[in-house]
């Protein structure tokens, strides 16, 4: 049985998926863009969207256009940007109440659309170049987002390890830009890159919600691009042979963030990539996991221990937070546990608990719009065609010879040691 009915169809030079659904009482729409990370571009790439929802041409102030909001029963707009394996991707979320919920006839499925349209194609601009206020300070809110990735030194060691590990790999530029290069970038040249985004990017727009098919279609026909043929980047990998990298950097930190990577050679749509998410639950994912119950439970090493996937750029990250002096016996534990997988030292009662707890997981993300867009989006960075019971169904008949196999696929790659201690480790 299906659990949700994504349609979808090409409408002037987007794709534009429609999920029926009477489980919200208000209509979800997710613009998304994909194009590949590039050095040259991601701080464009990372100012743009902030900028596009700082204001329209209709509503040129942020209050302006909060008030609006306001005025569509409290709708909300956000947006957000992600790193998928190769490529950088740009998120525009508009929340609104669906009108068959509310007293009236105001039509508030189209006025999202009018909103989304007027969001992407008529900025706060003039004369091919953004309003320069809105421009300067997006710049001055973007450098403090970059500077606020040092100031949680969790999130730092994960970003360096991905930084040392996919050096030379588009992977490893910085979700929100080089903060270096903002300076450098003015209202016209932002305005020449968000005419060349519109004009290259896959573009994707998800509306979720009780909504008529043909009603939907109607109001979408306004929003009209070029059509394009979407850039694809072939999936880069490091070097396989070659000798492991270990770093260790010294800053002020009170705790030492221990963060491991490996190549899994193992991504989205691959026939493996479900037994990656038994084999990730076994060793990392969860609080039953091995890392949890072996570094932090039993050999009170770590404050915290796990690990996680890229689903798109075949990679596991290990992070943990430990002491200085725990260096060396937390990693020797870490490696053991790995050991352990490849050998198929776990139970069957770890396999059952895990399937339960993904299908748990995987549920609760559907439950809501956001959650089951990404997932459903999934498909389109990697060109799958996975539906959401495939990933229960595939999880659920996972053997551990499957998680084995895997598991002898993963190889460490980089060990990064963020540390507050001087001298050797």
């Amino acid at each position: 049985m299906a659990l949700l009915q994504e349609e979808t169809v090409k409408i002037n030079g987007y794709t534009l998926h429609l999920i029926k659904t009477d489980k919200f009482k208000t209509n979800t729409f997710i613009w998304k863009m994909k194009a590949p990370l590039e050095q040259d571009t991601v701080t464009l790439r990372a100012l743009l969207p902030q900028v596009l929802q700082s204001g329209t041409k209709n509503h040129p102030t942020t209050a302006s256009l909060r008030s609006y909001l306001d005025d569509l029963y409290g709708a909300t707009l956000q947006v957000d940007l992600a790193k998928k394996g190769e490529y950088h991707i740009i998120t525009f979320t508009i929340e609104i109440a669906n009108e068959a919920y509310l007293q009236g006839s105001e039509p508030l499925l189209q006025k999202a659309v009018v909103l989304l349209k007027e969001v992407l194609l008529h900025p706060n601009a003039t004369n091919n170049a953004f309003d320069s206020e809105t421009v300067e300070k997006e710049k001055r809110n973007l450098k403090q987002r970059i500077t606020s990735v040092y100031d949680d030194k969790m999130r730092y060691a994960s970003v360096r390890l991905t930084e040392e590990m996919c050096k030379g790999e588009r992977y490893a530029l910085f979700v929100h830009g080089e903060a270096e290069r903002i300076d450098e970038i003015t209202p016209e040249s932002l305005y020449q890159y968000y005419e060349k985004a519109l004009a290259e990017d896959e573009l994707d727009l998800y509306i979720i919600g009780d909504i008529d098919r043909e009603e939907a279609e109607t109001y979408c026909e306004q929003i009209s691009f070029t059509d394009r043929a979407p850039k694809t980047i072939d999936a880069e990998g490091g070097q396989p042979d070659r000798d492991l990298k270990t770093i260790v950097e010294r800053l002020d930190v009170k705790q030492g963030k221990l963060n491991i990577g490996y190549r899994t050679n193992i991504r989205y749509g691959h026939r493996d990539y479900f037994h990656l998410q038994m084999f990730n639950g076994i060793f990392g994912g969860f609080p039953h996991s091995k890392l949890f119950i072996n570094v932090r439970e039993k050999a009170h090493l770590a404050y915290y221990a796990a690990s996680r996937i890229e689903s798109h750029k075949g990679l596991l990250m290990v992070m943990a937070g430990i002491d200085d002096k725990n260096y060396e016996q937390a990693t020797t534990i870490i490696h053991e546990q790995m050991t352990s997988m490849k050998s198929g030292n776990f139970t069957e009662q770890e396999m059952e608990q895990t399937k339960a707890v993904i299908k748990n997981q995987f549920l609760e993300a559907i439950d809501t719009s956001r959650g089951l867009v990404e997932v459903l989006y999934h498909n389109v960075i990697a060109r799958a065609n996975i539906k959401p019971e495939d990933w229960i169904h595939e999880v659920a008949n996972t053997t551990k010879d499957n998680v084995v196999a895997v598991a002898k696929k993963v190889q460490l790659d980089t060990i990064y040691f963020l540390t507050g201690g001087k001298g050797e480790k």
